[in-house]
């Protein structure tokens, strides 16, 4: 895995606080095949049988996540779409079935795959300038990593219809406002890491 740590995320260990960081060549991190499967398979090794799960603060830099990569999307054929959503499906509910809290601490652009990668998360904190959407309705696309069932849940029906249907983007502003982030920090990571330390020191 230490191939694809370095060109697709890296990792920390801030005071018994995971943090995973997204990163790409061109700082849009999106969700390629390659990052899914990645993410997926170090957020399981999390879990294996041992030392007890470590909270997590799941971020990028400089943006949380621009989604999926559309120029790989518009190259699978039938049968290698629906896996390809299959295993966003699976990445999804790896984080949230985490056996402790998640973090994902947002900031710049936080759309499509990157939303449902942050909506699959126990808690959402966003920097002041942080985008959320899901863009794909302008694009003839409907995610299929679960954000169609987790977002209602937070925002409720009609106002996640109108960010899907609409491919509407929503302000961290708005997203507080709204249920979507739990807050607003200047520096989301350290926001979350401070709420998960709080957690941890309690007895």
């Amino acid at each position: 895995m230490a191939g694809h740590r370095e060109l697709d995320f890296t990792l920390a260990n801030d005071g018994g606080v995971l943090l995973l960081t997204l990163v790409s060549g061109d700082g849009m991190n999106r969700l390629t095949r390659r990052k899914v499967i990645a993410l997926k398979e170090e957020i399981e090794g999390f879990c294996s049988p041992g030392p007890p799960v470590l909270p997590l603060v799941i971020s990028g830099d400089p943006i949380f996540s621009a989604g999926a990569d559309l120029n790989e999307i518009s190259q699978l054929s039938g049968p290698d779409a629906l896996v390809f959503a299959r295993t966003g499906q699976e990445l999804m509910n790896v984080v949230a079935a985490y056996p402790a809290s998640v973090y994902a601490a947002t900031q710049g652009f936080c759309m499509g795959g990157g939303l449902d990668l942050a909506l699959a998360c126990d808690h959402r904190i966003a920097s002041p300038h942080a985008v959320f959407g899901h863009r794909g309705a302008a694009l003839g696309l409907l995610t299929g990593w679960g954000g169609t069932q987790r977002l209602p849940r937070l925002v409720g029906k009609g106002r996640a219809l109108e960010m899907f249907a609409a491919a509407e983007k929503v302000t961290a502003a708005q997203a507080l406002r709204i249920g979507l982030v739990d807050a607003i920090a200047d520096d989301p990571v350290a926001e979350a890491v401070g709420r998960l330390s709080t957690q941890l020191k309690r007895p």
